[in-house]
C-alpha cells in the first residue's frame, strides 16, 4: 500500500496509541506541558494527519513482514486484542484473504494517558466507531469486521485460528485478564502472538513458546512471543 485514508480524528488516535510516531517538536511539547495537555490539545490540533498516516502505514508494513514469517493468515478467523485503529489488520487483509476479524478494545480515551503498566486495565485510547471507519474506508469488507467493546459487549465465543495483541496484552496489562477467556476459544492449533516483558513466564502456560522478535531499544524492553497449546 502506498497511501491510506486518514482524517484528523483517526490521526489523533494513532498518535495516542503509537507515541513513537510523534515528531521531535510534538515530543518536546509533551515533555514540557505534560500528558494531560498532550492528550486534550496537542494530539487534536497540532498534528499533520497525512504525515502520521504515512509513518503508521510504514510501521504496520514492518509489523506484518515480521509476523508473516511465522504464520499464514489465509482464510483464518483472527482475534485482535487492543489493536489500535486496525493498521495491522488492514495490511493483513491486503496481502491475504482473511475469513474474519474480531477486534476487542476499550472504547474511550483516558483523560491523561500514561503508557505504563496498568494493573486495573482501565487506561484507554480508542474509538471503535473510528476503527470501523478506518478499516472500511481503506477497503476491508464490512462483513469481515466485528468490533467488540471490552467493557460493554459479550466477548465472542468461537474457535480462533490466530490471536494477536501487539504492545497491549501483557505489555500494558496482565495476561490474567484474558486467561480464562482464552481457555474457551482456543484449540491446540490456535496461535497467540503478543508482546511481553516476561517471556519465560509463559513457558508454564503453553507447551510451545517461541520468541520471534526482541525489543531492546525501547522504554519497556520486551519480547514478541508466539504461543500455542495452552496447558
Amino acid at each position: 500500500m502506498k497511501k491510506i485514508f486518514i482524517n484528523k480524528e483517526i490521526a489523533q488516535l494513532i498518535l495516542l496509541q503509537r507515541i513513537d510516531l510523534a515528531s521531535p517538536l510534538i515530543s518536546r511539547i509533551r515533555k514540557l506541558f505534560g500528558r494531560k495537555f498532550f492528550t486534550k490539545f496537542v494530539s487534536k490540533y497540532l498534528i499533520i494527519p497525512s504525515r502520521i498516516g504515512q509513518k503508521y502505514l510504514e510501521e504496520m508494513e514492518l509489523e506484518y513482514k515480521n509476523i508473516s514469517n511465522f504464520v499464514n493468515f489465509e482464510n483464518k478467523n483472527i482475534l485482535s486484542i487492543g489493536p489500535g485503529v486496525g493498521g495491522l489488520e488492514l495490511i493483513i487483509d491486503k496481502y491475504q484473504k482473511v475469513k474474519n476479524f474480531f477486534i476487542i478494545d476499550k472504547n474511550y480515551i483516558s483523560e491523561k494517558i500514561i503508557y505504563g503498566w496498568d494493573s486495573t486495565n482501565s487506561e484507554a485510547y480508542n474509538n471503535l466507531d473510528l476503527v470501523g471507519v478506518f478499516l472500511k474506508k481503506n477497503g476491508v469488507n464490512e462483513e469481515k469486521i466485528n468490533l467488540i467493546d471490552f467493557d460493554k459487549d459479550k466477548l465472542p465465543i468461537k474457535d480462533f485460528d490466530i490471536i494477536i495483541s501487539l504492545f497491549s496484552l501483557d505489555y500494558h496489562y496482565s495476561f490474567d485478564f484474558y486467561q480464562d477467556y482464552f481457555k474457551k476459544i482456543i484449540n491446540d492449533k490456535t496461535i497467540i502472538i503478543f508482546d511481553t516483558v516476561r517471556p519465560e513466564y509463559f513457558e508454564k502456560l503453553f507447551s510451545h513458546v517461541k520468541i520471534i522478535k526482541k525489543f531492546n531499544d525501547t522504554v519497556h524492553k520486551s519480547s514478541r512471543i508466539m504461543c500455542s497449546k495452552m496447558r
